[in-house]
């Protein structure tokens, strides 16, 4: 008896997957979205071409420097000028708790330093010393990928790509 129990619990889940199951397809065929057209999706795959390549390039550049790919990008960010931790790990779509783990490394060789932000002494900055600047210039150098390919642009078709890639940016 215990066994039928069992079968019929058993029998009623499979049934209740099932039906489920046939719900999901219906609901996911009544509402396909539309096809991506082939110009679409070609650009799509050639920024992703562009990006891969260019990430690609700043692992070699940043290794050569014994650091890695988002160890060089966040000394980049931030020799541009201090930043709370938070807005580092924002910028670099990274978790808080990894920016704090990299400023940690990049502070142990003396690239970064935290100090108290002058308007909140709550918020901690981070910001490159002499040294990370110095570092973060050769860096911005030695990308001969980030460039080449732009060199071959006129000015007015590095500002429309420039203004192109901001409008698909959100605000």
């Amino acid at each position: 008896m215990v066994k039928l129990h069992i079968l019929k619990q058993i029998l009623v889940l499979i049934f209740h997957d099932v039906k489920y199951r046939g719900s999901l397809t219906r609901m996911a065929t009544e509402h396909r979205t539309p096809p991506v057209d082939p110009l679409t999706l070609e650009v799509v795959e050639l920024i992703g071409a562009v990006v891969a390549r260019y990430h690609e390039e700043y692992e070699e550049v940043a290794g050569r420097h014994a650091l890695t790919g988002v160890q060089a990008r966040t000394l980049a960010l931030l020799s541009l000028g201090p930043l709370p931790m938070r807005r580092v790990a924002e910028s670099l779509k990274c978790e808080p708790s990894n920016i704090t783990g990299i400023v940690d490394r990049l502070e142990v060789r003396g690239l970064v330093e935290r100090r108290a932000d002058p308007d909140d002494r709550r918020v901690k900055l981070a910001a490159a010393t002499p040294e990370g600047q110095r570092l973060a210039r050769v860096l911005r150098d030695s990308l001969d990928f980030a460039r080449e390919p732009l060199a071959a642009l006129s000015d007015a078709e590095r500002l429309a790509l420039r203004d192109l890639l901001r409008r698909m940016l959100p605000v």
